[in-house]
């Protein structure tokens, strides 16, 4: 018996070692991803903030701005943009997120844009009407893709198929923190106050007119909104992954600490029986 309990041991042993290397390489993968997600959200934010400050100063020269991307809600009927990752084994990234999502779409008439094979294959088994599967790959999409994205959420927002465009997402905050957060896109918050800052002289003429540049700016600028969340999001898998792989690891290093110490026992007990049965023989 002491022999077959070696036996199962040491190939318990051997087991948790290949884990401990894949989870390591993983964890490596994750962290060399990570680098290159942050160095693109961050590349990311000038054009999105040149666009809000546009949109902030044609709102400011407008007393009352009559773009239909700022009016109140003309009814209750709700799309969810929500992003998730395209694999497992990243902590509570997925879950968070999308249980987020499902407790602010419960009681409403809503239907959802899944962005990433989690979130699609999830609102699919749920039930949950999807708008389209177009972005089942969160981590291949590119700027382009989010605008044309934008384009048609505008598109439908205009048309009546929804009235609410909400964005859920996860918030990079630092390596080991990442919040599920949710944005409302559309209708848009800013409204025109018809008052300068104080220095600002109007030197841009619009053409057309302000508000039909203000329309046309609307799916660019809900494009780079979309675009950041989508990297803020591929930040906080990789990070999440990242720190999920770790602990694997360390709990790796721990079971084989614990069985090595019990293999030792084992074949120390062994030593002993085989050295108590010599011994006695010997007697006879």
């Amino acid at each position: 018996m002491a022999g077959v309990s070696m036996k199962d041991i040491k190939s318990r042993i051997k087991s948790m070692e290949s884990t401990k290397q894949i989870t390591k390489a993983m964890e490596m993968v994750a962290a060399s991803k990570l680098r290159g997600a942050q160095d693109r959200a961050i590349a990311s934010r000038p054009y999105f903030e040149v666009l809000y400050q546009t949109m902030h100063d044609i709102a400011d020269a407008n007393t009352e701005l009559t773009s239909p991307f700022v009016q109140k809600p003309r009814g209750e009927k709700y799309c969810f943009v929500v992003i998730a990752g395209d694999r497992g084994l990243a902590g509570g990234y997925n879950n968070n997120v999308l249980k987020l999502a499902m407790a602010a779409m419960e009681g409403k008439d809503a239907m959802v844009l899944p962005i990433g094979k989690k979130a699609t294959e999830y609102f699919r088994s749920h039930g949950v009407p999807i708008l389209n599967t177009l972005y089942p790959v969160a981590e291949g999409i590119n700027a382009g893709e989010c605008y044309t994205m934008a384009n048609s959420l505008c598109r439908e927002y205009l048309d009546g198929t929804f009235d609410q465009v909400v964005l859920c997402y996860t918030n990079f905050v630092t390596v080991l923190t990442q919040t599920p957060s949710s944005l409302p896109l559309l209708p848009l918050s800013i409204v025109g106050s018809g008052k300068r800052p104080e220095g600002h002289q109007p030197l841009t003429i619009y053409e057309p007119d302000s508000v039909s540049v203000f329309n046309a700016i609307v799916p660019e600028y809900l494009g780079g909104v979309i675009y950041g969340a989508l990297r803020e999001s591929l930040c906080s898998e990789q990070a999440a992954r990242r720190t999920a792989m770790d602990s694997a690891t360390k709990n790796a290093e721990e079971m084989i600490e614990g069985l090595s110490l019990q293999y030792n026992r084992a074949r120390q007990g062994a030593i002993t029986q085989e050295i108590t049965e010599i011994v006695a023989g010997a007697e006879h």
